[in-house]
């Protein structure tokens, strides 16, 4: 399982498999969470008994084969750890999760194999979708998607797809799909963003694999812009590089801080964290706009700066908590608008236990 890699060396903390898991699944019972996991286990406990045992039912109302899955905007950090620090693949990232959803309506055929997809062009979803109810012994059928994510962008919307539309095909036939078999048919497609997760995770993108879950997000702002053009995934993922021992080493530093900090709810240092991972990215995929967006960000003392490492999105991180979060925020809509007059502003998934 996934969940045997939370263990590996590069944990800071010396945190025990059943430790890592038993957050993972209360992260996946929270209520904010709650709604969009059902027919999804976690390791060897599903989130739907954790559910039904705590009598706190979600006042969502669920129609047989609609699901849902959160984008995640850029990443907090992404690049690759020392060479020996973590079993398969050393490139990982830590996901921002957003609130903003792809959404999956299956509706299954008798007699059928097949899959037909609506839009037409989702063919990662297809695939997917095919190889599930192939696993499952299902049949086949038709698979509606609908997405609040933009395309190449670097919000995870493909991600979204594919696990939306794997909740979709298992709460259609109510049945129990492990995360495991998830990450599995989405390997064989490309890199994948860990949505399937609820919280923050720390997540090997090639491999599909868990490292770590690390906590919740605070409520952050992101006033984001779009550089133009689109990413992707596979294209950008097969022509990057290597990177270098040093900054290996600075990854492996900035995701202990990550470890420290998420579940602290350390806004400032989740903001040097997402800075400095720009920062260091820049040299591989440079972003036009960051030096912009940093001045704008330290014009407006605001946390930092965060991007789309595999996209063409760049962000300034906000405290939505701070007594002067209106202030800030009209700060960077002002120092961003003479460049962009169009920014977005995103908001993070939060727990709420």
């Amino acid at each position: 399982m996934p969940t045997q890699h939370s263990t590996s060396s590069i944990d800071p903390v010396g945190g025990r498999a059943s430790s890592a898991t038993r957050e993972l699944v209360e992260a996946a019972a929270d209520e904010v969470w709650r709604p969009h996991l059902y027919h999804q286990s976690f390791a060897d406990t599903d989130a739907a008994e954790i559910i039904a045992d705590d009598g706190q039912q979600p006042t969502v109302h669920f129609y047989d084969g609609e699901a849902l899955c959160c984008g995640t905007f850029g990443e907090l950090l992404q690049g690759q750890l020392p060479v020996g620090s973590v079993s398969r693949d050393p490139h990982f990232l830590v996901t921002m999760p957003i609130a903003l959803f792809a959404r999956a309506h299956f509706m299954p055929i008798a007699g059928t194999r097949t899959v037909t997809v609506y839009p037409s062009h989702k063919v990662k979803a297809k695939r997917l979708a095919e190889n599930l109810v192939g696993a499952l012994g299902a049949s086949g059928g038709i698979l509606f998607l609908q997405s609040e994510l933009p395309e190449g962008k670097g919000l995870a919307s493909s991600s979204a797809d594919l696990v939306a539309a794997a909740r979709s095909i298992a709460c259609c036939f109510k049945r129990r799909v492990r995360t495991s078999l998830i990450e599995k048919l989405m390997a064989e497609i490309e890199p994948s963003d860990g949505v399937m997760y609820p919280g923050v995770v720390a997540y090997q993108q090639r491999a599909c694999s868990l490292i770590s879950f690390l906590g919740q997000m605070p409520p952050l702002a992101i006033v984001g812009i779009d550089e133009g053009g689109t990413v992707e995934t596979v294209d950008y993922d097969q022509r990057r590089g290597e990177i270098s021992a040093s900054h290996r080493a600075e990854y492996r530093q900035l995701l202990d801080s990550a470890r420290i900090a998420i579940p602290r709810g350390d806004t400032a240092t989740i903001g040097r964290i997402a800075t400095a991972s720009a920062l260091l990215h820049q040299e591989r995929a440079p972003k036009e706009h960051l030096n912009t967006m940093l001045t704008a960000s330290e014009a407006s003392d605001a946390l930092g700066v965060i991007v789309a490492h595999s996209g063409t999105m760049i962000g300034i991180l906000l405290d939505r908590m701070a007594a002067d979060f209106p202030q800030k925020l009209r700060s960077v809509l002002a120092h961003v608008s003479p460049f962009d007059n169009s920014p977005k502003i995103y908001l993070t998934m939060t727990g709420r236990r």
